[in-house]
Formats: structure tokens, C-alpha cells, sequence
């Protein structure tokens, strides 16, 4: 048996039209606040030999967009492995991630590779630069598998190199550069395909002070314009240019306080 229910007496016009007015506005904001980047359960795994490494166990975490976050942690702690699995170039072994509306836990290899050309941007430690080309050639080189004409191509690879102050080294091969021009020379590529969110995995590692502070201060300015940033980084003086700090302990996201403690702790002499 259907029950009714009475209903009270109609709105009026000028009531319907503003709840639907509060109705769109409050939509519109839980549009606007949702993070840029979620992640919910994720887990990374990885067998070596007869062990298995669990590389993330369980991390759960949102990042707003247009922020500058530095990821800390010691060796081991699964920092790399969150970097590349919310770059797409590795799959979680369990749970779930969202960038910028994308769920790149369910996207197949072909809508996983078109999300890493257009919407990510990467540095690394290494530089991974091509030897056999010139500085200009590495930044252009993205380019080339989005049926970019070269003229074009050279002409964006051109700019790029004089915003990163490189503009007197774009005819140079990479061993005629020195680390801290590799690095630029790797940013520079990286933003080929203006990405929404920029990755870098410990950019300073490999560069002396001077120059490990001009990549710090060139990642800053990329902030400031309106991008994403995710630094993975064991250099201490990336706080002072982030907006926030991600803590990673044994594969998961702790507090800055319980970090101090288990960094610590993992330092202290060894009673005699």
C-alpha cells in the first residue's frame, strides 16, 4: 500500500528561485574546494627476491591545487613511489588515485600515457637528458609525439630555454653543461606541454649548493604562476619555498611530529 504524505503549503516563486539560487552556489563551492589530488588507500608492493617490500602501505592523502609541496622523508620511506604513481608511470598494487578529476587507478595505458603528456610535467635527479642532442633538441623532444611541426617546436623549445636563463646554451649538448644547466635544461622540457601539476624527484641531489638553490628558486617562480608543485626532496632548505610538507614514514603519511621522532630515533648512537 502506497502512504501519502501531506504536503505543506507550495513555495512561493521568489522562495523556489532563491533555495535554487543557494542550491547552484553551494554546489558550485563543493566544485571549487574538492582537492586537486586524492589518494585513499594506496599501497605499492614489490617483490625482491623471496621478500616483499611494501613500498606504500596505505596512504591517504589530498593536495590542494596551486600549492608547492615538498614530500620528506628518509630512504625507504616510499617517496619516489607515491612521485611516480601519481605521475602514471607505475600502477598501485591496491587503492585508489585522483588528479584534477582523473582516476589514474582505472585509465588504460593509452589514456595513462595521454595523461602524462598533457597534464604532467617531470623532473628528475639524473637529468635524463639525451646525449646526442642539443639543449634545445631535449626540451623540443616531448613535442615530437604530439605531431608538433619542428619550426614550432623549436620556437617553444627556444622560449622555454630563455626563461630558464639558458637562452646563450640552447645549441649546447648536454656534456657541455654543467649540472645545475642540465637541471634547467630537464625543467625547461618538462613544461614543454604546459602541465597543470610539475613532479620533481629530489631535483637538487645531484648539484652543488648554488646551483641545487637556483633549481629551488626556478621551481618557486613556476609556483607563483599558477602550477601545482610536488618536490620530492631530502634537502631541508625546500621548506622555506614550500606551502606545505608531506611526511612519509615506512610507507605512510605522518605528522610532522612523529617524522622528528622517527628521523631521530634512526640517528641516535648506538649504545656501546
Amino acid at each position: 500500500m502506497n502512504t501519502l504524505t501531506k504536503a505543506g503549503p507550495a513555495a512561493a516563486p521568489q522562495e523556489t528561485a532563491t533555495l535554487q539560487t543557494k542550491a547552484t552556489a553551494a554546489a558550485a563551492h563543493t566544485a571549487q574546494v574538492a582537492p586537486f589530488i586524492a589518494t585513499t588507500n594506496l599501497r605499492k608492493s614489490f617483490q625482491m627476491g623471496p621478500t616483499m617490500v611494501h613500498a606504500l602501505a596505505g596512504v591517504n592523502m589530498t593536495i590542494e591545487g596551486g600549492t608547492f609541496q615538498a614530500i620528506m622523508g628518509p630512504s625507504g620511506s616510499g617517496k619516489s613511489t607515491l612521485l611516480y604513481l601519481l605521475g602514471g608511470l607505475d600502477r598501485p598494487t591496491a587503492g585508489h588515485i585522483i588528479v584534477g578529476g582523473h582516476e589514474i587507478d582505472k585509465l588504460d595505458e593509452n589514456a595513462l600515457a595521454a595523461y602524462r603528456r598533457r597534464f604532467i610535467g617531470f623532473v628528475f635527479q639524473s637529468f635524463n637528458l639525451i646525449p646526442s642532442l642539443s639543449a634545445w633538441e631535449n626540451v623540443a623532444f616531448p613535442m615530437r609525439f604530439a605531431g608538433i611541426s619542428r619550426r614550432e617546436r623549436q620556437k617553444r623549445a627556444f622560449a622555454l630555454l630563455e626563461r630558464v636563463g639558458l637562452a646563450d646554451r640552447r645549441s649546447h649538448k648536454p656534456t657541455e653543461l654543467s649540472g645545475g644547466q642540465q637541471q634547467r635544461v630537464a625543467i625547461a622540457r618538462s613544461l614543454v606541454n604546459e602541465p597543470r601539476l610539475v613532479l620533481a624527484d629530489e631535483p637538487t641531489g645531484n648539484l652543488d649548493t648554488a646551483s641545487g638553490q637556483s633549481i629551488m628558486e626556478l621551481l618557486a617562480e613556476l609556483h607563483r604562476d599558477g602550477r601545482t608543485i610536488l618536490v620530492v626532496t631530502h634537502d631541508p632548505r625546500m621548506a622555506a619555498y614550500a606551502t606545505h610538507q608531506i611526511f612519509l614514514l615506512d610507507g605512510r603519511v605522518v605528522s610532522e611530529e612523529i617524522y622528528r621522532e622517527g628521523t631521530e630515533l634512526a640517528h641516535a648512537p648506538t649504545p656501546s
